[in-house]
């Protein structure tokens, strides 16, 4: 059932004038349904599912998704993927998406999208071949289509990762040999590869690499860079902060340079990642006294990272 803000209308005293009230109706307009929904078994007992971003004037601030009538996740509006295990196998499966909007409002379902997983392989511990040939063109300055060619396993293929920079950022199904990927960016050339996996969850090793150059786009974007970045060092430790970048999805990686040079990769877990104000505290063991030159970079959806934060210098303290 729908959930949506209470119908009656608020009215508040206008401060200074005598007699008159402004009055504001609640928002009880649902956001669009989710698009692009599909779902990919990724193995015999988890499903893959995905859909379309909803557009920023929408003003989703979440998704639930459900199987059958069943709720089975909530998740932030930065994600759009997810996958949703410990189902059984050889057992077919429905689900749906709906957006929620932050009055409360709960969009129309999704078009249902139906998946069987497949049968279970527990002594199965042989991967897939690769894909043998993989190619790709750009569609547009924030799109590219990839094509592969079938793997083969001793088990049969279940699902096909796209790959960009070591970095998973798509899922087709079995029968598929090509997908549109639209998490890109203008004017940016992406290395990608395909590695097909079986019931059992072995990946096969990467395809052929491709390479595809986005062409330019008018409009500069939402900026990647991490904003509003500080470093404090405290004895002993030295605390990050900044503001998550508008990735378009969930950043869960940021990689840290200390005096120029890539130092660490600091990684969010399920349920941690930061979609505002983030903060990582270090340990440290150098002496007081040693500058630090320190700044981050975020690792966007389609696998790349994006621009550094401001750089700040910090001191260490004993």
């Amino acid at each position: 059932m729908r959930r949506s803000a209470p119908t009656l209308a608020l009215c508040l005293a206008v401060a200074g004038i005598t007699g008159l009230t402004a009055c504001t109706t609640p928002d009880t307009r649902p956001p669009p349904a989710p698009a692009g929904l599909t779902a990919q078994a990724g193995s015999a007992t988890s499903v893959h599912v995905m859909w379309n971003a909803a557009a920023a004037r929408d003003g989703v601030t979440g998704y639930q998704v459900f199987e059958s009538d069943r709720l089975v996740r909530e998740l932030p509006a930065e994600k759009t993927m997810v996958d949703i295990t410990d189902l059984a196998p050889q057992t077919g499966y429905a689900f749906t998406v709906r957006a929620e909007d932050a009055a409360g409002n709960l969009s129309d379902p999704a078009p249902v999208t139906r998946v069987t997983t497949p049968a279970a392989k527990p002594e199965d511990r042989t991967a897939p071949t690769p894909p043998a040939a993989t190619t790709a063109r750009a569609t547009g300055p924030r799109s590219a289509r990839v094509t592969w060619t079938a793997a083969t396993d001793d088990t049969g293929i279940t699902a096909y990762d796209i790959y960009q920079g070591g970095v998973r950022i798509h899922t087709a199904g079995p029968g598929e040999n090509a997908t549109t990927l639209d998490v890109l960016r203008p004017d940016s050339v992406y290395t990608f590869t395909v590695r097909a996996r079986d019931g059992a969850d072995n990946s096969s090793p990467d395809g052929p690499a491709v390479d595809v150059t986005t062409p330019p786009a008018s409009g500069d974007g939402p900026g990647t860079a991490p904003a509003e970045f500080a470093a404090t060092a405290s004895p002993g430790t030295v605390t990050l902060t900044w503001t998550a970048p508008d990735t378009g999805g969930e950043t869960t990686e940021y990689e840290l340079f200390v005096n120029g040079r890539p130092t660490t990769v600091i990684q969010f877990g399920s349920g941690a990642v930061p979609s505002g104000r983030a903060e990582h505290r270090i340990t440290v063991t150098e002496p007081a006294g040693t500058v630090w030159a320190v700044k981050l970079r975020a690792r966007l959806p389609d696998g790349n990272w994006g621009s550094f934060s401001a750089e700040r210098r910090i001191t260490l303290v004993a």
